[in-house]
């Protein structure tokens, strides 16, 4: 592959993105807010024109973004829908590169029936949205920044949350992690941790893991043992699980003190694989989905 092919291809674009902050010892996860007073009113999914939610790794993505740009809004639109609603990205504005997979499908020869057939296949494009930040004229709407609820609503409902989900978790010793041969999750008391927010983050991590089971989603991603490539790719799966479910309910993610190790293999894997942390972003949407078909309103209502 020459070097122009690699630059062009968009799984090594993204990975040299998140690579590059990996290498500075930064989750870029971990800390997805730009400025205000995000740490303390927890994280938000970066939002489309049309005011939904992004997924997978254009969330990662544009929360690199954000933080690189110091831009507080989540919201993010193209070039064409600003001109649409009379707005205008302003002279010398640089935008953010997101991806868009699509299916399509082409002509094959099958050599043993000889006779032509379609084949399916997935592609991944890129293209270019800018924060409301780079953008004049646009109706108030896209500035006005939501106050999120108080601390206390937002920790209520995060208890709530994961009341619902039918995991057995055990509280007790100073580790955290799920157990998949007993199928439990466990995590240490409540009040071994600095605040609420470590302690549902943690848990949401470890509960994360829990959809890998082969009863629920099946994740296995080539893990053998303790430790090897198979396991970090699983771990990556559940950081980025854990800080999509935090930006879903509300809650702050901080850096976790045993970082460096979990780096380094993380840098191995998106070394060794381009597609890698896509692939993680895509599981960990998955399992965040998975648990909120789980803690439906009536299922929370009823495990309260």
């Amino acid at each position: 592959m020459t070097k122009q092919t690699t630059k062009q291809d968009p799984h090594n674009r993204i990975t040299d993105r998140i690579l590059a902050e990996l290498e500075q010892g930064t989750r870029p996860w971990a800390k997805p807010w730009s400025g205000g007073d995000m740490a303390a009113s927890g994280q938000v999914r970066p939002l489309r024109a049309t005011g939904q939610p992004y997924r997978g790794i254009n969330v990662l993505l544009l929360w690199i973004e954000a933080q690189a740009s110091g831009f507080d809004s989540p919201s993010w639109m193209t070039y064409r829908q600003a001109q649409a609603m009379g707005a205008q990205v302003r002279k010398g504005e640089s935008g953010a590169t997101i991806v868009y997979y699509g299916d399509s499908s082409k002509t094959v020869h099958d050599d043993a029936s000889g006779e032509d057939r379609e084949q399916g296949f997935r592609f991944l494009k890129t293209y270019s949205v800018f924060n409301v930040a780079q953008i004049d004229d646009l109706p108030e709407r896209y500035h006005d920044i939501p106050e999120p609820a108080p601390e206390a609503e937002r920790i209520a409902a995060a208890e709530a949350f994961f009341a619902a989900i039918p995991a057995t978790v055990n509280h007790g010793g100073d580790k955290a992690y799920y157990m998949p041969s007993a199928d439990r999750i466990q995590l240490p008391p409540f009040a071994a941790f600095h605040d609420a927010h470590g302690y549902y983050a943690t848990r949401g991590h470890e509960t994360v893991h829990w959809t890998r089971h082969e009863s629920r989603l099946g994740r296995s991603l080539g893990r053998e043992k303790w430790g090897d490539e198979g396991y970090a790719r699983e771990e990556l799966v559940a950081e980025l699980g854990a800080a999509f479910l935090a930006a879903d309910l509300g809650l702050a993610i901080e850096p976790r003190p045993d970082h460096a190790s979990y780096i380094a293999s993380w840098i191995k894997v998106l070394q060794n694989d381009s597609r890698a942390i896509v692939h993680a972003a895509a599981h960990a949407e998955r399992a965040v989905a998975f648990l909120h078909q789980l803690a439906t309103p009536e299922a929370i209502k009823e495990a309260a």
